[in-house]
């Protein structure tokens, strides 16, 4: 008889279907289809085409002196370039970290500290800044070598003297839960944190991504947000892209115009964003409209979708519209799709389909157990946790964050909402935003909601300023779309508004050119709260009564 030998099958399958795999499968499957294909620059790539290079970089990393385990960081922007040195790393078992752009030098040399990698691979553009940062960091990386760059900086190397004349065969990671990819997140308080993820999450994140759009190998999907981003790198990004057999349209730089422009020639069927990303497409197909026919969805990420924003955007850009959220750490892990709309417009949606997402009690000194749950009624507002074959789990090199944030199996967020009893998960801030005025909570988000369904209002962010009072004086951002709009009109609006109380609405207001957010359209709030303290103090704001 033969015994059913679990430890030979999980050892079979940890060495053989890691994410690496499932990209080579397409390279003889799908070897002539487009893999990757980059309008600006005229560069397309067929499977069998970036299978070739992806070896030869590989060869040509491990040639360099990158063995397995060992870190690459690079620091571009969305390109094929990027999408080769994803697969690439994986291709020679070393650990990729792609990086924000946008860091200053300090913050770049202190990535480059935390996870001391073999080689650093930077943008031409970004060479100063580059160079700056490796004489701030205290690692000096062994490789170090610059994209597009024809003379690149003493020291530097050019991108394409990287890659052999052949590839040879290496050694990929030794099992589906060896780490592939070391993500910081791009935070809202402090330094970056690395969140290290496997092969295994890497899988995950693709079937996710397959499974809830759905995504087939026909897709020509467009991410408007930079690759280095958790929301950009596997929601509609490389990973899903090729691991499905689909082709990907890098954008360097997102512009609305560009963006509709490409869907119209390339025949493009998702675009994947923010917020922020939609509300300008919506703008400029209302300006001059596009044939956007080949679309099979818009979706959007980062941050939360309002419900007048959705149905606009149905309207504008296309019927079906979907809402992600999530965080780095564990990628999307609730899910809107187009038949929750219109009833659940401006909800993040229900649990995705590994995932497992509540709204628990919030204590002001420790974590609530994972079953502490607030009242499934809409109303009751606590924290979103969730757990996910998806989430890395832990943090690098940061014990103590990583002691306050993962807690029983589970990723304690930080942000609060509400659910209700079909368990549609509703935003409504941070724990670290929430207002407290006269004792009463208030949440920004709700706020803010309320003023954008103002005509005259582009946007608004919602903070608070000191009241010898009430404790904490509500005030408000804001940019306006009408310049006639003022802000006795505002507090007319806020005071008639039904789903906002009187304590809720801002008490001064503040008309500025643009908000602070993060590279994925998240409004930061203690940033603003410092502005708002500086303002306040010179008397920038305007009072209500």
């Amino acid at each position: 008889m033969t015994v059913y030998d679990p430890t030979a099958y999980r050892q079979y399958f940890e060495h053989e279907f890691t994410y690496l795999a499932g990209f080579r499968r397409n390279t003889h499957r799908y070897a002539e289809r487009v893999a990757v294909r980059d309008p600006a620059t005229g560069t397309t790539l067929t499977y069998a085409e970036l299978g070739d290079r992806v070896d030869r970089l590989a060869t040509g990393l491990a040639d360099a002196g990158v063995k397995p385990g060992d870190f690459v960081v690079y620091q571009l922007y969305n390109s094929v370039e990027f999408a080769m040195l994803y697969l690439a790393t994986q291709a020679c078992g070393a650990v990729g970290s792609p990086i924000n752009f946008r860091l200053a030098p300090g913050e770049t040399a202190y990535v480059l500290d935390d996870s001391k990698p073999v080689a650093f691979i930077f943008d031409g553009t970004q060479s100063d800044e580059a160079m700056a940062a490796l004489q701030h960091a205290d690692h000096r990386p062994a490789v170090i070598a610059s994209v597009g760059s024809a003379d690149p900086p003493s020291g530097a190397v050019r991108f394409n003297e990287l890659f052999a004349d052949e590839a040879r065969a290496l050694q990929p990671a030794a099992s589906v839960y060896d780490e592939t990819t070391r993500l910081y997140t791009s935070g809202t308080t402090g330094m970056p944190k690395g969140v290290p993820l496997s092969s295994m999450v890497e899988i995950f994140s693709a079937h996710d991504v397959i499974m809830h759009f759905p995504m087939s190998p026909e897709d020509r999907t467009l991410n408007m947000t930079p690759w280095f981003h958790r929301g950009g790198l596997y929601s509609g990004g490389p990973n899903p892209v090729f691991y499905i057999g689909a082709c990907a349209v890098p954008l360097r730089a997102f512009d609305p115009r560009r963006c509709l422009d490409l869907v119209e020639q390339e025949g493009l069927t998702f675009l994947i964003g923010a917020p922020t990303n939609l509300a300008m497409l919506a703008a400029e197909q209302q300006k001059q409209r596009r044939d956007l026919t080949t679309l099979r969805g818009v979706v959007t990420m980062g941050a939360p979708l309002e419900r007048d924003a959705c149905l606009r955007y149905q309207d504008l850009l296309s019927a079906r519209i979907f809402n992600g959220y999530g965080t780095t750490e564990a990628f999307w892990n609730t899910f809107l799709r187009p038949s929750d709309l219109p009833d659940h417009a401006g909800s993040a949606g229900r649990a995705c389909t590994d995932d497992d997402v509540a709204v628990v009690k919030v204590y002001p000194d420790r974590l609530a157990d994972p079953t502490d749950y607030v009242a499934k009624d809409g109303a009751d507002v606590g924290e979103v946790i969730v757990r996910s074959p998806k989430c890395g789990m832990v943090y690098a090199n940061s014990p103590e964050q990583q002691e306050a944030k993962f807690h029983q199996g589970w990723l304690y967020i930080g942000d609060l909402a509400t659910w209700d009893a079909g368990e549609y998960v509703s935003i409504v801030g941070r724990k670290d935003d929430m207002i407290v005025t006269g004792g009463e909570n208030v949440h920004p988000v709700q706020v803010e909601e309320a003023l954008n369904a103002h005509p005259g209002v582009a946007d608004s962010l919602v903070v608070s300023v000191a009241d010898e009072t009430w404790g904490q004086r509500v005030v408000a951002f804001v940019i306006r779309s009408d310049d006639s709009l003022t802000i006795e009109q505002l507090d007319a609006h806020c005071q008639q508004h039904p789903m906002l109380a009187d304590y809720k609405r801002p008490r001064a207001y503040r008309f500025v050119e643009e908000l602070p957010l993060t590279a994925t359209g998240k409004k930061v709030h203690y940033r603003a709260r410092e502005q708002a303290v500086t303002d306040h103090a010179a008397g920038r704001f305007e009072s209500v009564g």
